[in-house]
């Protein structure tokens, strides 16, 4: 297993990226709190709400596609899977884990109680916050994550195959 780039080279696999773990919860914090501010008292808090969610939700379109860049400069290397990257799927530390999912649900469940008790107003725009949650998650597994090593066949080469032979299996794949 290949453990990705670490903060701190003597940090324990628990402490590694914790800058991104307070970052993702700074906004989520944030965001939940305007929610309730905006759902209790519409007039004044509904606009600010949605324009923290327009800056939440483009910030993490940032740090979803930076985080896919990372990921694939270290797919030539591990192999890196939707699930892991995004949902630190086995690939994560319990603890930063369960912090980062547990920060992208409180965005989800904050997003799906306001508008349904404020529809048809500017807390609907709440929708577009966990795409942070859910890049900060992203961030979290290119960088620190740990994958399986990419496995490179020795005999395979770019050129397609010219072998009429069947392996055999019924699948049509030639070997």
């Amino acid at each position: 297993m290949t453990p990705g780039r670490t903060d701190d080279v003597d940090a324990s696999p628990a402490t590694v990226g914790t800058t991104i773990i307070n970052l993702s919860w700074a906004g989520t914090a944030a965001y939940a709190a305007l929610a309730v501010a905006g759902t209790i008292v519409p007039d004044w808090f509904a606009l600010p709400t949605a324009v923290l969610s327009g800056v939440l939700f483009a910030f993490g379109c940032v740090v979803f596609l930076w985080a896919y860049a990372v990921a694939v400069a270290r797919s030539r290397t591990d192999a890196i899977g939707i699930g892991g990257l995004y949902f630190l799927v086995g690939t994560a530390p319990r603890e930063p884990a369960f912090r980062l999912r547990l920060s992208f649900a409180v965005e989800v469940i904050a997003a799906i109680v306001s508008s349904s008790i404020r529809p048809f107003t500017p807390m609907a725009f709440g929708f577009l916050v966990p795409v942070y949650g859910l890049g900060m998650m992203g961030l979290w597994g290119a960088r620190h994550g740990t994958f399986e090593p990419r496995r490179i066949d020795a005999g395979s080469s770019t050129e397609p195959s010219t072998s009429t032979e069947d392996d055999g299996e019924g699948d049509g794949i030639r070997e």
